[in-house]
């Protein structure tokens, strides 16, 4: 019995761990989405910076437009050809969180030293940190702090 659901009666081809895992679980996705969230559109910036092979990147941003993280966007620039851009959907900055929480467990447990980056608040400069709430907004320690159950069917 995990916590109030039992083994058998949970439906793990349904988990959405593993879903995820199947759209974003590969290194170079998760990459391309963090230098997404820093602001790069760009095939050729992508390439130059993460050291990636052409197909690869061409792959996994396939993939992520088809799965709607990213937008493919037209663009030109003035006397050259039209090319495009990737911008970050809806669906894709809800990924921000699971990027944040990575690279706070490299920072804790993989780091060498200091942290090689930190995140800061825009408007007031403080660090950002990610923190699990539940909805009556009591802070989560960890996973023996919450209990598995069935989710109710919708409809």
């Amino acid at each position: 019995m995990l916590g109030g659901v039992s083994e058998a009666s949970w439906d793990r081809s349904r988990c959405s761990v593993a879903g995820t895992l199947g759209v974003v679980g590969e290194k170079w996705s998760l990459l391309v989405l963090r230098e997404a969230f820093f602001g790069v559109r760009r095939f050729a910036d992508f390439q130059r910076l993460l050291r990636i092979p052409k197909a690869v990147l061409s792959d996994r941003l396939a993939t992520l437009v088809e799965q709607g993280i990213l937008a493919r966007v037209p663009y030109q620039a003035e006397g050259e050809r039209q090319r495009h851009e990737y911008r970050l959907t809806t669906k894709g900055r809800d990924l921000y969180p699971t990027l944040v929480a990575l690279m706070q467990w490299g920072d804790t447990y993989l780091a060498d030293g200091p942290a090689p980056l930190e995140l800061r608040h825009q408007d007031c400069g403080a660090p950002v940190h990610l923190e699990l709430r539940c909805e009556a907004g009591h802070a989560v320690e960890g996973p023996r702090a919450v209990r598995p159950v069935r989710a109710t069917p919708v409809g």
